[in-house]
């Protein structure tokens, strides 16, 4: 299988002033919401709306990088040890509204390893899931995004590749292509 194209840069930047709004929407003011990207790839997603928040909103969100690696559920049945990412939180979540933003909702086991990690800065008043992308028929926990930008239907022998241009990218887009094959 070639690498299928899912979404253009214009198409992505279409959703992420699409996801602002909807905050917007929900969240009025952001007086008690706080954004949580999910280290590695969500951060760089997390970074695109906090900028364009704050460009719409003209005010300042507060947000932080959140690692969930020793919360994972495989985190011992691996043949190598997994290297832990920054979390990187100078907040409480203690009854606030959280977002937590990934770019791939795949079988939710990051997100439910996310959420166990986010207890450390407390009960968060509710939590919200934001993904760019949703493989919807993949689920091994019954974990449903608040905000999607796009439902693929994919295989397990599929990847979904998410491109940014500040990873040395042409350009930002995102890919289906078969594992292995990027």
């Amino acid at each position: 299988m070639q690498k299928r194209l899912v979404l253009d840069h214009l198409q992505i930047d279409i959703i992420l002033r699409r996801f602002c709004y909807q905050l917007i929407e929900t969240h009025d003011d952001f007086e008690n919401t706080v954004f949580l990207g999910l280290q590695p790839r969500g951060t760089l997603l997390l970074d695109k709306i906090v900028t364009l928040l704050e460009q719409i909103f003209g005010k300042k969100v507060p947000s932080g990088y959140l690692d969930a690696t020793f919360h994972r559920d495989d985190f011992r049945r691996r043949d190598f040890p997994l290297k832990a990412n920054e979390t990187k939180i100078d907040f409480l979540v203690e009854g606030k509204k959280v977002v937590l933003i990934d770019d791939v909702l795949y079988k939710g086991r990051s997100v439910r390893a996310a959420m166990d990690a986010m207890i450390a800065f407390g009960r968060p008043l509710k939590v919200e899931l934001m993904v760019l992308v949703d493989r919807r028929l993949t689920r091994d926990y019954p974990i449903m995004p608040d905000y999607c930008g796009v439902k693929v239907n994919t295989l397990d022998s599929q990847y979904v590749v998410v491109e940014w241009k500040e990873q040395g990218n042409t350009a930002d887009a995102i890919w289906i292509t078969e594992k292995g094959k990027s």
